[in-house]
């Protein structure tokens, strides 16, 4: 099977090194890719919000599966033109990725399909956002309707904070705040089938401690051994098979993978938001786990076969990432550093710890910083302790001046 990749992040690079390890993959290819994904799949320059020239090298690569990895060209309806060549895709189509390109679209379908989520308002005029900061409370929870890549929602104690994010969306949804720990699950979905991940949990804030701004994820672990062992069964029940039902009774079928990303609240699990697809940096610690090869398992959501699928296999071990950030990151981050020790990781760490490169890119030898999330160092171990130990090891060999890392991921976990 020959199998183009599109994006260039550490979801990317994770999806290419699952996929570079399963014998049925007898070709790789990645556009644009980066530095890390060049030592496992060929590159290939393309505007990746383009669906004809997405199209085009899908066909003259005679690709037998396209997986489109971000929520931007999905939203611009990518996969709907590799589609329409007659290539298989993961991904879903443009109309149902509104599920993630639109707050209001989501919150829509989760009252259709009876999904329990927070309470909310969307509001396009300053008056309707005054009421319902009012009629809410702190926290204020504020997102921006739209996509804002991990960075267009708000929750702050401060009125004066939130409405000025509100005011700078075109649109916004206003929403009661959820208590509890957040988890995400991925499930992959061929528009009826529903086949549930293994879920994991991100820390969204750049500060350990969850302190400092929003971040799009500075680092992840799975499993979660706090939670509830029929956790993934109930939301299967409850959110994932509803909300795919329910797209497929608008005549928008959602094929690809579908995120939901939750509150286990103290009234039940709730969705705090959905994605349609991979996140990052979960999929990083999702798929160390996954023993199952992943060609066929996307393939078989492309073609609409998912209910031929065996069950997938997951490794006991436990993965934890930890993302190295670009100086200033989440603002304006600093590029262009170099970045050195990823020899020493290969060479001293491997197989069990391993860096997912995200913002990265070749400069003649050396490779360089080219984003905010530079890398995602990730680690397998027998339980979260040895797992987080292996992963802040690799991160101590790794220089790149200015960076920063969280030193608290999956801590309380590890020792609970």
């Amino acid at each position: 099977m020959k199998v183009l990749v599109i994006g260039g992040g550490a979801r990317e690079h994770a999806l290419c090194r699952s996929l570079s390890l399963d014998p049925d993959v007898t070709a790789l290819h990645c556009a644009p890719g980066n530095a890390g994904i060049a030592e496992v799949a060929e590159l290939h320059p393309v505007d990746q919000l383009d669906g004809a020239a997405v199209t085009a090298l899908a066909t003259e690569l005679g690709a037998d599966l396209v997986v489109v990895g971000p929520e931007a060209p999905l939203v611009a309806g990518v996969a709907d033109a590799v589609r329409a060549a007659g290539i298989p895709v993961f991904g879903p189509s443009r109309e149902a990725a509104q599920l993630e390109g639109s707050k209001a679209f989501a919150k829509d379908v989760m009252a259709g399909a009876g999904v329990p989520t927070a309470r909310s308002y969307v509001c396009t005029t300053p008056a309707e956002i005054d009421e319902a900061l009012d009629a809410f409370g702190a926290p204020y929870v504020v997102k921006d309707d739209g996509l804002a890549a991990g960075k267009g929602v708000v929750v702050t104690d401060d009125v004066e904070q939130a409405r000025a994010h509100a005011l700078a969306c075109d649109r916004v949804v206003i929403e009661e705040y959820l208590d509890g720990p957040e988890v995400s699950l991925f499930a992959i979905t061929d528009g009826t089938t529903v086949l549930p991940l293994k879920p994991a949990q991100d820390f969204k804030r750049a500060l350990d401690g969850d302190e400092g701004p929003n971040t799009g994820g500075m680092g992840a672990y799975s499993p979660l051994p706090w939670a509830d062992p029929k956790l993934v069964e109930e939301v299967q029940e409850t959110v994932l098979q509803p909300t795919v039902d329910e797209l497929r009774r608008r005549g928008t079928p959602f094929s690809g993978l579908l995120y939901a990303g939750l509150a286990i609240t103290s009234r039940g699990v709730r969705v705090i938001e959905f994605n349609a697809r991979f996140g990052d940096p979960e999929t990083q610690v999702v798929l160390a786990r996954l023993k199952t090869p992943l060609a066929g398992v996307l393939l078989n959501s492309a073609n609409g076969t998912l209910d031929d699928q065996a069950p997938l296999a997951w490794s006991d071990e436990a993965a934890v990432t930890v993302v190295v950030a670009s100086h200033n990151y989440p603002e304006t981050p600093r590029t262009g550093d170099p970045i050195e020790g990823l020899d020493e990781v290969a060479e001293k760490d491997a197989p069990h710890a391993y860096v997912l490169h995200a913002g990265t890119r070749r400069d003649g030898d050396a490779v360089v910083s080219a984003g905010g999330r530079v890398l995602s160092v990730t680690a397998t171990g027998t339980d979260l302790a040895q797992a987080r130990e292996r992963a802040y090891a690799a991160v101590g060999r790794i220089r790149l001046d200015g960076s920063q890392h969280r030193t608290d991921i999956a801590r309380k976990a590890a020792e609970a």
